[in-house]
């Protein structure tokens, strides 16, 4: 089978990700085509990768319909790894074969960045976008066609990022005007939106089904890739039954995420922590968190956000992955840096149901309430500063912050006093019971 994609990262997110949609179109007869993957860090993986063929077990385990499913995967879809701080020709080399087209990547978010320290000779550069603009610039002497990129970094507009690093290293290290052209004229570069709980390793007995696997992957059923542009004919993951969109703008598709999937976290996180609750899968099983967080969600969210076929779908498959009985996500770990989440994932959807409605949304309102109510009687992890404004200064002075906020919430003071005064007289899940009748 014919090596097509480069693949950048050997982590577990590709594993349980993009690995496994190559290895079902393979198996299915609608591509032909395995993926090299290259070690983005020193450190890394790749050698024990090879030392077992590259091959490895995946189970997908979810909720689907309020039905519990488990998938079995062997996946045989990456032909080797390099390790290009080992042997940077063999990277290098790749450049040279005609037959690859796609390079895939998820090098964590700090990944896609400019690094000026990389030079052009280095064996390889530390940088992913300077070890890609060295490939490139292989590619190009070769005289063969550029690829097309499809990042799964989570950041905003992955792939015009990542373009804009290699277009920075071309002018740092004075590369010729013909190749920049080239770039331009023969490389795709697609921002994408990757959804997909990956849980890596498994600690329940699935890991001694296969004692010898030191790669086996475990991950939720759900998943989701949107991806600007269309390149079905030449990779049909829709074809083999992937959630995978092709569109023109994936920014609507994002903020369907983050003010469902990640609003949902942040509107209940703090006050989850309040109540007791550790996990989200406890918080689905508790009366109040659950009616809390299904209030929120139906009266408020998505009724500001459009409620349509998409975000009615997205909405349901969050509350079937919250409930996930394999996934045990601690609320701890959802709650670092909750204010900047706050003002990214909830926030803009509290004030445009006031602009809407003429009134403020009560839960996202209460959750804001039990969010300044943690940081001033809990143990947050942010930043010192936001901690110690968020602990000292009082509500009027927190809200009219607009360093926090991104905006001048001052008008919300009165109404978010009465809910903190609340969650104090009360405890929290009183509070929340009571803003739940109201």
């Amino acid at each position: 089978m014919k090596e097509t994609v480069i693949q950048f990262g050997e982590g577990n997110f590709l594993r349980g990700f993009f690995d496994c949609f190559l290895d079902v179109m393979n198996k299915k007869g609608l591509y032909d085509g395995k993926a090299v993957v290259i070690q983005p860090r020193e450190g890394g993986k790749c050698a024990l990768l090879n030392a077992q063929d590259c091959n490895y077990n995946l189970y997908l385990r979810g909720i689907e319909n309020n039905e519990i499913k488990q998938e079995h995967h062997f996946i045989e879809s990456v032909s080797r790894g390099i390790d290009p701080y080992k042997n940077f020709d063999e990277y290098m080399a790749l450049a040279e074969n005609p037959d690859f087209r796609f390079v895939v990547s998820n090098t964590t978010e700090a990944g896609i960045a400019f690094d000026e320290s990389c030079s052009f000779n280095d064996t390889p550069c530390k940088g992913f976008p300077a070890k890609l603009t060295q490939l490139l610039y292989r590619r190009y002497k070769n005289g063969l066609d550029g690829f097309v990129f499809l990042p799964c970094e989570l950041i905003d507009n992955n792939g015009d990022e990542l373009k804009k690093c290699i277009l920075k290293y071309a002018k740092l290290w004075n590369l010729e005007t013909e190749f920049v052209n080239w770039f331009n004229e023969k490389n795709t570069f697609a921002n994408t939106l990757v959804d997909r709980i990956v849980t890596g390793y498994p600690n329940d007995e699935t890991k001694d089904i296969h004692p010898d696997d030191k790669f086996l992957d475990t991950a939720e059923i759900f998943h989701l890739w949107v991806i600007e542009g269309d390149f079905e004919s030449e990779l049909p993951l829709k074809k083999a039954g992937f959630n995978v969109i092709w569109t023109d703008d994936a920014k609507p598709f994002k903020k369907i995420k983050v003010r469902i999937l990640n609003g949902a976290h942040t509107s209940l996180v703090a006050g989850a922590l309040l109540s007791g609750i550790e996990t989200v899968g406890e918080a689905m099983n508790n009366e109040v968190t659950y009616s809390f967080l299904n209030k929120a969600m139906k009266e408020e969210i998505l009724p500001t956000i459009g409620e349509n076929d998409e975000s009615i779908s997205f909405a349901n498959s969050v509350f079937d992955r919250f409930r996930n009985p394999f996934i045990q996500h601690k609320w701890r770990s959802i709650a670092l840096n909750s204010v900047s989440k706050f003002s990214v994932r909830v926030l803009p959807t509290l004030l445009e149901y006031k602009e809407k409605y003429g009134a403020y949304p009560k839960c996202l309102t209460m959750a804001l309430a039990y969010l300044l109510y943690f940081y001033k009687n809990d143990t947050p992890e942010d930043a010192a500063q936001v901690i110690e404004t968020m602990k000292n200064d009082g509500i009027a002075d927190i809200l009219a912050n607009t360093e926090l906020w991104q905006a001048d919430l001052s008008e919300m003071t009165e109404t978010v006093t009465e809910y903190y005064n609340k969650i104090d007289a009360l405890g929290a899940k009183d509070a929340m019971k009571w803003i739940l009748s109201e």
